[in-house]
């Protein structure tokens, strides 16, 4: 029988492409250029599969134009580039890659909320435009991240992670927000306390967006949210873009309605909105949270392990979609 072939549609680690080829034809984008959608349709012509990382839209009409397709790899926990209802009726299998990035995504959270808190980004601008002559007592004054409360929006593997590092490293008050609440064992492990969203929002020091994007969850976070919190307050977003309603956070940080934000996460990514580009009160970084050597690698090789695993064997390891299996 003839091998399957795959598209890896961004580039990789070359000793994933090396693995991948032990099993499969491989075209591979190691030059890393960005196609355009019609481009990525003709390149997925007479393939089995594709490793894409998160950027890559798979949706019906892209499905109807690549019939041959079986399964979609992605090189990220989150998949809100999949439309999973029109991958499951094409009868193409969604994974993803849980797990492997926790801790390392809650590192960068925290980095964020320090940077922002402690006003790092702001600091280090003054510093190398050479303002700083003088000590006043009041420099880049900013808010106590230890004894604080912190809240968080979305309590899944990387919620609790965060919640952890702030109980027991910090000493922080933990409230959380989520969909379903915790059995009451999962909140004492790491130190948290059921909250309504509104009550987190007023209640919290500072407020940490772990949630994955859906249109129901566009906007969670809009003026009249931003409105219940602290003016001294600390908003971050490592979730996904859409979350917050980016005109409305550059408004209020203009205006001192909260003292600041970290993301690492935007609407409309690679752009960034320019409103929060003019402020000075919010550190930004390029959707970078699991960026770490082995964690990327970590990542990279298990979209790899679901390709081989459905593939050749029948078995991928985090589908999104079983039942395009057969299974519940």
């Amino acid at each position: 029988m003839p091998r399957p072939s795959i598209l890896i549609a961004r580039a990789i680690f070359p000793e994933v492409v090396d693995k991948l080829a032990a099993h499969f034809d491989v075209e591979a984008n190691q030059a890393d250029e960005i196609w355009p959608r019609e481009q990525l349709i003709q390149r997925l012509q007479g393939k089995q599969g594709v490793f894409t990382t998160g950027g890559e839209r798979i949706d019906a009409a892209l499905l109807a134009q690549c019939p041959g397709l079986k399964i979609c790899a992605n090189m990220a926990v989150g998949f809100n580039n999949f439309d999973l209802p029109a991958m499951t009726a094409a009868g193409v299998l969604a994974t993803n890659a849980p797990g492997v990035l926790t801790e390392t995504t809650a590192d960068m959270g925290f980095a964020l909320l320090m940077a922002a808190a402690r006003r790092v980004t702001e600091a280090e601008h003054y510093l190398r435009a050479g303002r700083w002559d003088r000590w006043p007592c009041d420099m880049m004054i900013g808010q106590d991240v230890h004894g604080s409360t912190l809240g968080i929006v979305g309590m899944g593997r990387i919620g609790q992670a965060i919640a952890r590092r702030g109980a027991l490293g910090f000493g922080m008050q933990v409230l959380y927000h989520n969909r379903s609440r915790l059995p009451e064992a999962e909140e004492q492990a790491v130190g948290a306390r059921y909250a309504g969203l509104d009550e987190l929002l007023r209640t919290a020091d500072h407020v940490v967006l772990v949630v994955p994007y859906t249109p129901e969850a566009h906007h969670m976070i809009g003026a009249a949210q931003i409105a219940l919190m602290k003016p001294t307050a600390t908003l971050v977003n490592i979730g996904r873009g859409g979350l917050i309603d980016e005109d409305a956070l550059a408004q209020a940080l203009r205006a001192g309605r909260i003292a600041a934000a970290g993301l690492d996460v935007f609407e409309g990514e690679p752009k960034v909105n320019p409103a929060l580009l003019a402020c000075t009160n919010v550190v930004l970084t390029p959707h970078i949270a699991s960026a770490t050597v082995p964690t990327r690698k970590a990542m990279a090789h298990l979209a790899a392990d679901n390709l081989i695993g459905y593939l050749a064997q029948g078995r991928p390891l985090t589908p999104l979609n079983p039942e395009v299996m057969g299974e519940a």
